[in-house]
């Protein structure tokens, strides 16, 4: 499991203060991202000539809400692991652990010239496995 930590800024909030329900992906991708960083890979994930590697579906459930100002904790698993896509599993806690949201994103790695799926380069999939739950 990777973990991090984030706090909740005014813009990320509604007029009432609390965190925007679209808020949420942006927080979690930011964690993907960082996630990845962790990785160490010799290729560019983001910015490479061979693949990319899209969200093909998302969900998220909201159980409690969270405010500005607030630091949430961010963990991230891998929940499933294919040759070519991936399901990613976030769950934040608010300041004393109760679980906010339960967010999964599903990835599939294409080839950028043919638009098909294709086997995922070997080193994302050793890092993705160091997450799997």
């Amino acid at each position: 499991m990777f973990t991090t930590k984030r706090r909740i800024n005014f813009y990320d909030c509604d007029p009432a203060g609390i965190l925007f329900y679209g808020r949420i992906y942006d927080i979690c991708h930011s964690t993907y991202e960082e996630m990845i960083q962790s990785f160490n890979l010799t290729l560019n994930y983001w910015n490479n000539d061979d693949f990319v590697v899209p969200i093909i579906h998302s969900e998220a459930k909201y159980y409690k809400p969270v405010k500005i100002g607030e630091t949430i904790t961010i963990e991230i698993k891998t929940s499933q692991l294919r040759n070519s896509s991936f399901e990613l599993e976030y769950i934040t806690k608010n300041e004393t652990g109760e679980k906010c949201h339960v967010v999964k994103t599903v990835h599939v790695v294409i080839d950028k010239k043919s638009w098909k799926k294709i086997d995922m380069p070997e080193e994302v999939k050793a890092g993705l496995s160091k997450h799997l739950i």
